[in-house]
């Protein structure tokens, strides 16, 4: 059986930067900050290869088209949210329980410094058109972050694991939803005590409390 841990390595070593040019690196820092803040469709070529201090050929050159910028954002900001949580996770000490209860406050931190407009991939999804590539690195991260909770209720010994990973995933969801709408106080503390029940309830037992 694999751990949670494995899950994400396997996952966030899948792709990376490092083939790029220093101009391909600023090209996706700052498409990355515009594309998220502003919005996919609102910001064109121009302006990213403006903020980035480059021509718009060389902006072709690194990525191919706005497709291929897009994508890469995606692809980036996955792999930086995947590493956000394995590491906090992988650095929480505890029972399995608690270690995905923990994903939350992965998950409020991440809200509070990266996320003020809500997932980047669910936002790139109701911008994109069906047959947009992106589409496609949306769903990938949201099966990752099922995959890893499932391993993580694995551990834990739910007793069904893919429903309390998929309840989980849904309060993750909503979290990220009423954090940027500013719909919910507290959204992550209250989706937190939502998710202790849950755990102790598929588990038999309830949390050691930290």
């Amino acid at each position: 059986m694999s751990t949670g841990s494995e899950t994400a390595g396997r996952g966030s070593k899948r792709r990376d930067i490092q083939g790029l040019t220093p101009a391909g690196v600023k090209i996706l820092e700052a498409a990355s900050r515009l594309l998220y803040e502003q919005g996919i469709r609102a910001v064109g070529v121009e302006a990213i290869a403006e903020e980035a201090g480059v021509t718009k050929k060389t902006l072709y050159d690194c990525f191919g088209s706005k497709e291929g910028l897009i994508v890469a954002y995606l692809r980036a900001r996955d792999d930086r949210w995947r590493s956000t949580l394995v590491k906090h996770i992988d650095g929480h000490e505890g029972p399995p329980g608690q270690k995905l209860l923990a994903t939350f406050d992965a998950l409020r931190n991440w809200t509070r410094e990266r996320n003020p407009r809500g997932c980047a991939f669910i936002n790139a999804y109701v911008e994109l058109p069906d047959d947009h590539p992106g589409h496609e690195v949306a769903r990938e991260q949201k099966a990752w972050l099922f995959a890893y909770l499932k391993d993580l209720a694995t551990e834990a010994r739910a007793e069904d694991p893919e429903a309390l990973a998929g309840q989980l995933l849904i309060l993750h969801e909503g979290v990220c939803v009423a954090h940027s709408m500013q719909s919910v106080d507290r959204a992550a503390d209250r989706a937190e005590r939502m998710a202790a029940i849950l755990i102790e309830h598929a588990a038999g037992h309830p949390l050691t409390r930290t």
